[in-house]
């Protein structure tokens, strides 16, 4: 599936239409270069999923949790200054990945070992005219 962002505006149309794709799917690595708009895609998603808490980037503490509209916890990882896997085994990973709760991963190719299998990859792409495809 492509969904196309044509302008900041869209963001919240497109969220819309994602979170309406994710079906039963729990786990989503999110791709693309920096300052593609990952972190401000997870952001409207989160928001479309109900979470009022403030949605920032996890960088420094690399997973934030925020909690739905149904109050159910939602993960959000950001895997860009991790340093080996073991670190990230450490902060609890895998009980957070396999809680069975949503989960969006920022630069989850640091960490393709260990993505779950069924995990949804989402690939963000700036085109030239400065819209966005998101594609999963």
């Amino acid at each position: 599936m492509e969904i196309r962002i044509a302008s900041l505006e869209e963001i919240g149309t497109a969220a819309h239409e994602f979170v309406a794709a994710m079906g039963d799917k729990k786990v989503f690595a999110f791709y693309g270069k920096m300052g593609a708009g990952k972190t401000t895609f997870i952001k409207a998603v989160c928001e479309e999923l109900g979470v009022e808490d403030v949605i920032n980037s996890p960088t420094f503490a690399i997973v934030n949790e925020y909690v739905d509209g149904q109050g159910e916890p939602v993960y959000h990882f950001d895997f860009y200054r991790i340093k080996n896997l073991q670190e990230v085994l450490d902060i609890g990973y895998e009980d957070y990945v396999y809680s069975g709760h949503v989960c969006f991963m920022e630069w989850p190719e640091l960490i393709e070992n260990l993505l779950p299998d069924d995990a949804v990859k989402v690939t963000i792409e700036e085109e030239m005219d400065g819209s966005r495809s998101v594609k999963f």
